[in-house]
């Protein structure tokens, strides 16, 4: 466990300078920090419509980057159910389902950074984690609306994108 928590702290030494090495809470700022940046890169990817066609927990670094692309894949029109991967039978890593799938790595981030914690550390971890959908789903809006050149806070803008998303299945 010691060993688990010097490379850890070499990590975030190294990579997250902005998280306090006395911080007792670093671990949990880590993890906030890895789920942000994972949920502010998905959202990238779906904005311009790439998908990884592998995005697994090996293939997702620990700096929100994705080591290995594998097949990869931009829509050419709107489709959630486009699948990069021609070996992805299952369909897993379908544009769709990209969220969740870095929903699913973090988790397993998540369990592994649990020895390390305590209690009210854990518990403090798994809200972390229960706000990924909102984070993602905030960041995938502001790239949507930048691009559709809307302004300001508007509660139809939410179902503007919706609906032009859903029109473009149609096409």
């Amino acid at each position: 466990l010691s060993y688990y928590r010097s490379l850890l702290d070499f990590i975030i030494q190294e990579h997250f300078p902005s998280i306090a090495m006395n911080d007792s809470n670093r671990y949990l700022e880590f993890f906030s920090t890895v789920l942000s940046e994972t949920a502010n890169l998905i959202a990238l990817w779906m904005s311009v419509g790439f998908a990884h066609g592998v995005c697994n927990t090996d293939n997702f670094s620990l700096l929100s980057i994705t080591i290995d692309y594998g097949p990869f894949g931009f829509m050419d029109s709107y489709d959630p159910n486009f699948v990069p991967n021609t070996s992805d039978d299952e369909r897993r890593y379908k544009i769709g389902n990209q969220a969740n799938v870095g929903l699913f790595n973090l988790s397993k981030l998540l369990q592994a950074l649990k020895p390390l914690l305590d209690p009210r550390q854990k518990q403090l971890a798994s809200q972390i984690l229960e706000g990924y959908g909102e984070r993602y789903y905030i960041r995938f809006t502001e790239l949507f609306k930048r691009k559709l050149g809307l302004l300001g806070e508007n509660e139809d803008d939410n179902y503007l994108i919706a609906f032009l998303l859903k029109v473009s299945l149609l096409c």
